[in-house]
């Protein structure tokens, strides 16, 4: 029982871990001008919040259900949940092709 529980969380790990590497890569292709037109914090800021994520994710790939797991998992879904939508709002990234005709995309 003992080696399923551990295998369940080193998988839930490995989520948490993809998804703020996710997160950081992601914050890295837009402009910084895009985070001061989406009135979102500054792109250094969330690099600096989102890296720091990415390697408690990976210190903590074990125990990521510890505070500090959870925390690092949180900024990364934050990031995902509300910045990202606003900059790809803002980029013109959302939305099928980018393309608009009279009545929206097309």
């Amino acid at each position: 029982m003992n080696s399923i529980q551990n295998y369940v969380m080193w998988l839930l790990g490995v989520g948490a871990l993809g998804t703020e590497i996710y997160a950081v890569v992601d914050a890295t292709r837009y402009r910084p001008e895009a985070y001061r037109a989406a009135d979102k914090r500054t792109k250094n800021f969330w690099l600096l919040v989102l890296v720091v994520a990415a390697l408690v994710g990976f210190v903590l790939v074990r125990s990521v259900l510890s505070i500090f797991g959870v925390l690092a998992f949180v900024a990364a879904a934050v990031y995902l949940a509300d910045v990202r939508p606003a900059l790809r709002a803002i980029s013109g990234r959302g939305g099928g092709s980018g393309r608009q005709g009279p009545y929206g995309p097309w």
